[in-house]
């Protein structure tokens, strides 16, 4: 699909499920890995994952731009169009978009935990993945020291 083509479709989704035109630039962005879609406060332009499309399709695509097209029409009419707003988390609903995309296989791995803090009173433990300092912290349960203890990882 060609940035035309998305352009055409974004318009009608937003005539077809918004009932409002769409009066800016849609274009695909190849380096979006992380989230399918981007709405631009400033210039109003919608950027959409070329890769989110290729590995899901148009129905999982079409979820992302309705998702960008709630910003885009709660933003231009004054509303609230953060993901925690009311406005917008109803207006999603209303028109189906996806509150989440999903997430590219193989793109992103979890690093495991590495450390681990503990508190020496209540033994509450607080999971880690970079090295930080105990004599910051308290214990969030009962004020008490911490101490800081490092995981064995196979292959490190």
């Amino acid at each position: 699909m060609t940035n035309e083509e998305l352009q055409q479709w974004v318009e009608q989704i937003s005539l077809n499920s918004f009932g409002r035109p769409f009066l800016h630039r849609a274009s695909f962005n190849t380096r979006l890995r992380s989230t399918g879609g981007r709405y631009f406060m400033k210039t109003h332009h919608i950027e959409i994952s070329q890769m989110h499309y290729d590995t899901f399709g148009t129905e999982e695509v079409e979820k992302i731009i309705k998702h960008e097209l709630c910003h885009y029409h709660l933003h231009l009419q004054r509303k609230g169009y953060k993901h925690r707003d009311a406005d917008f988390k109803r207006l999603l609903q209303e028109v189906g978009g996806s509150r989440f995309c999903q997430p590219l296989p193989g793109k992103r791995r979890e690093e495991p935990y590495r450390y681990r803090l503990v508190c020496g009173s209540c033994g509450m433990e607080y999971p880690r993945k970079r090295k930080t300092d105990p004599r910051k912290y308290v214990c969030g349960k009962c004020r008490g020291k911490l101490r800081l203890f490092a995981l064995n990882i196979e292959g490190k």
